[in-house]
Order: structure tokens, then C-alpha cells, then sequence
């Protein structure tokens, strides 16, 4: 089993969290991006698309972050508690993995990618957007230890590290109690989880150098 990644990437940090959860250990390839590795001929052969991470399972490759996860938590899992079979927990699970993506991680690359990819100054508007994702996920967690239902699931992988990405970039959650306490009480059940964290310093160092310019 091949994952191909960008370690410090919160898709890949979440993948490899997902693989240690159901301990499988892939062999992981660095993909870099930003010299264009990813169009090379023979990535293109089992990623079209292009993106980072993929995974390539015994000549089946699947890409795109989530999907990889539910796939290993289905494949892998020795049983269904990170990824329900019951269709309404699934749904909720499902829920917040399209939460992560299309709410959370999309406020953040429209809010910080500016910052520190394009020196641009920081857009009060786009944080507005940033906020209000954490104001739906703090009311998501209201009275809840997870995410998504009474157990660790995958979204609260996937949201943990997208939440990891935040706090990396000097994002403050104190603000939001109940993603704070969840915060500090999931990632004890997240194996993988230093290395997630120290992945995501990157993302410090990023930001730092954009603002020092």
C-alpha cells in the first residue's frame, strides 16, 4: 500500500492519522507540490486529478482526503466504530466530513491562503466566515464529547486536524468552549496525534515568513 502525500497538508496529516487509527502502516511517498510533482506522467497514470493525497491499495487508487479515510476505516477497521454501517449515524458522520471540507477547511484557505501565499493583507470579511464555521462547530459539540455521535469517528479525525491547521496559524478557540474542551479531550484518543501536530508546524512557519516580508 502507496500513499502518496505532502506531510504537513492537513489532508495528508489526516490520512496518515486514519491509517495509524486502524493500524495499517502504508508506504508513505512525498509528493511536492510546489515543484510540480504531482503532474509527472506516472502520478497522472493513477491520480488524473492530480491531487494530493492519494493512495494506491494493491493497484486500486483512490484520492481525495475523506474518501481515503472512510475506505481504510471500511477496509481496515476491525470493526464499524469509525465509520457506523448504521445509515443515520453514517449520516451524521458524513455530515461533518462535508462540514470539514466545504465549511471549516474552506474558510480557512479563503481566509489564510491569501496571507501567506500571496503577502495579501488579512480580509476582516473572509474571518467573518472563519468564525461563523466555529460558532456552527461549537454548536455542534454542545453537550457532545465528539463530533459526530456517542464514539471517535473519522470526522473527528478529519476536523481535529483542520482544527490542529488553525491553532497553527495563531487562531484562538478559546472562544468557542465546547470545540475547545472536545479539542483537548479527542486528541488523547487520535493515535498519530504528535505527529499531526508537529506536521502542522509548518504552516506556523509559513505564515511567519509571509508576514516578515
Amino acid at each position: 500500500m502507496d500513499l502518496y502525500y505532502l506531510p504537513f497538508a492537513s489532508p495528508s496529516r489526516a490520512v496518515v492519522m486514519t491509517a495509524a487509527a486502524v493500524g495499517v502502516t502504508p508506504n508513505r511517498i512525498v509528493v511536492n507540490t510546489y515543484e510540480k510533482e504531482q503532474l509527472k506522467p506516472e502520478y497522472l497514470k493513477i491520480n488524473p486529478q492530480h491531487t494530493v493525497p492519494t493512495l494506491v491499495d494493491n493497484g486500486f487508487s483512490v484520492w481525495e482526503s475523506r474518501a481515503i479515510m472512510v475506505y481504510l476505516a471500511e477496509k481496515y477497521g476491525k470493526d464499524d466504530s469509525l465509520f457506523p454501517k448504521d445509515p443515520q449515524k453514517q449520516a451524521v458522520v458524513n455530515q461533518r466530513l462535508h462540514f470539514d471540507l466545504g465549511v471549516l477547511t474552506q474558510a480557512f484557505g479563503e481566509y489564510y491562503y491569501p496571507i501567506f501565499r500571496d503577502e495579501a493583507p488579512a480580509d476582516p470579511e473572509k474571518f467573518k466566515k472563519v468564525e461563523a464555521a466555529f460558532d456552527f462547530l461549537n454548536t455542534f459539540l454542545e453537550g457532545e464529547k465528539y463530533v459526530a455521535g456517542d464514539h471517535f469517528t473519522v470526522a473527528d479525525i478529519a476536523i481535529l486536524v483542520t482544527v490542529t491547521t488553525y491553532l497553527a496559524v495563531n487562531f484562538k478557540i478559546d472562544s468557542y468552549p465546547n470545540v475547545l474542551k472536545w479539542y483537548n479531550s479527542v486528541q488523547k484518543e487520535a493515535p498519530g496525534w504528535e505527529e499531526n501536530v508537529e506536521a502542522a508546524k509548518e504552516y506556523t512557519r509559513r505564515l511567519e515568513a509571509a508576514q516578515k516580508k
